[in-house]
């Protein structure tokens, strides 16, 4: 194995683990921001009011950390060349991103951190529905049961998840890598021209 060889294989196990990382990102930050009420309620125990501040930030601070993590790791994933390298679940994982992103432009330009609020709720719901196609894409494609396996235990079902869904699976995987990313990625380009839209407003740009 030369120097090349062992650099791409760094490359891909990187990009790899900041994928795994990035899903379970995104389920602390729906299991916070599930607790909101909850966490509204152990703030109203607080006194000082400093410690009050600091709670505000770790319960709507972190939720929104962790989206922006999330949706970073997911835009540098969504390409078509790391796509090829990685295994990521298509159209599961990409569809996660755009809804993750979804979710972060609600809570940072529509009122979204008001617990009480719809547009709350509505990246709640967004974020639901990323962590879900996250935990299938995750659980039943991207770690799905491996070749050693299916010699001893064949199955058509695990056996077109893994020459379909996946990414790097040539050639139905590439494929269907390649439509995720003609869909998710004018989606992720249109919530940041609209999340940069929104914070023109108040600035004196027309």
């Amino acid at each position: 194995m030369n120097t090349h060889d062992v650099a791409k294989a760094l490359e891909i196990w990187t990009l790899q683990n900041l994928l795994n990382l990035s899903i379970l990102l995104g389920i602390l930050a729906l299991g916070l921001a599930m607790a909101g009420k909850y966490l509204q309620a152990l703030e109203r125990r607080l006194t000082l009011r400093v410690s009050i501040e600091i709670w505000q930030v770790f319960s709507v601070l972190l939720v929104d950390i962790f989206l922006v993590v999330v949706v970073l790791v997911g835009f540098a994933v969504l390409n078509p060349d790391i796509m090829a390298d990685i295994k990521v679940a298509v159209p599961f994982v990409p569809a996660a991103v755009v809804l993750f992103a979804l979710a972060l432009y609600l809570r940072l330009f529509k009122g979204g951190h008001q617990v009480s609020s719809r547009t709350y709720k509505g990246a709640l719901w967004a974020m639901f529905f990323a962590n879900l196609l996250n935990i299938l894409g995750f659980t039943l494609v991207m770690e799905a049961p491996g070749e050693e396996y299916l010699v001893l235990h064949p199955s058509s079902f695990w056996t077109f998840v893994r020459t379909h869904l996946r990414s790097n699976a040539s050639p139905h995987g590439l494929e269907l890598a390649q439509v995720s990313f003609y869909v998710c990625f004018p989606l992720l380009v249109l919530l940041f021209l609209l999340a940069f839209k929104e914070s023109l407003k108040g600035t004196g740009e027309k």
